[in-house]
């Protein structure tokens, strides 16, 4: 089966402590390792405000995890954010070429540098 990019973005809960937060992304992290998936990158983007409550919540830990797989990998990681109470919403996607090259860039931090202005080079 073909190996392919893919990206997911999750919601967990935001009444869990810290611990409960780590404890949690790690149990995701090795049911990909399980199943033979090479995790590129995790970011966490803390704690946000959702843009419309959900089960009753307006925030949530957000989080990114990059990884390349199989195509079976989506189903089984999807049925365990299903089981999990802590997950309050998840998104997976499949990145083109164009959309990982523009990942890796993100990493490296390219994204937000300024670009110098033709004066200031100058002097």
């Amino acid at each position: 089966m073909e190996v392919r990019n893919y990206e997911t973005v999750f919601i967990l809960t935001p009444v869990l402590n810290e611990s409960q937060v780590q404890e949690t992304v790690e149990k995701f992290s090795q049911v990909l390792k399980e199943n033979s998936a090479d995790i590129i990158n995790t970011e966490a983007w803390g704690l946000k405000k959702l843009a419309y409550p959900i089960q009753k919540k307006n925030t949530g830990y957000y989080f990114l995890v990059e990884f390349t797989g199989s195509g079976n990998i989506v189903d089984t990681l999807e049925l365990a954010f299903r089981r999990d109470e802590r997950i309050i919403r998840f998104l997976t996607t499949v990145m083109d070429k164009n959309a990982v090259a523009y990942a890796e860039r993100r990493r490296k931090g390219e994204m937000n540098q300024q670009k110098a202005k033709p004066s200031e080079a100058l002097a």
